[in-house]
């Protein structure tokens, strides 16, 4: 298994609901998930990001067709991309 970690930093104003909102669209939607998280961090540090993303697939080939899924694409990338300021991620395997 593979798990795809992104957290996000929202530009000023955006709503981090709606951000989490989006995100959890892709389960039913985007057919190699196996599990998603969304969180929205509490501590609203200087340091902290606003909303992470953890997504759970089955190997690095499904994370490949993950990146190209239309509806991540089209809908959840457009979106995020729209509203995020910088985001990080991270993908290993467990």
């Amino acid at each position: 298994m593979v798990k795809h970690v992104v957290c996000f930093k929202l530009n000023e104003g955006e709503s981090f609901e709606e951000a989490k909102k989006v995100l959890l669209s892709m389960d039913g939607n985007v057919p190699m998930l196996r599990g998603i998280e969304v969180g929205i961090d509490e501590l609203r540090s200087a340091r902290s990001y606003d909303v992470m993303l953890t997504v759970l697939l089955d190997d690095m080939n499904a994370l490949a067709e993950y990146q190209k899924d239309p509806y991540h694409v089209s809908v959840v990338k457009k979106h995020m991309h729209a509203v995020t300021k910088t985001s990080i991620s991270m993908d290993y395997t467990l």
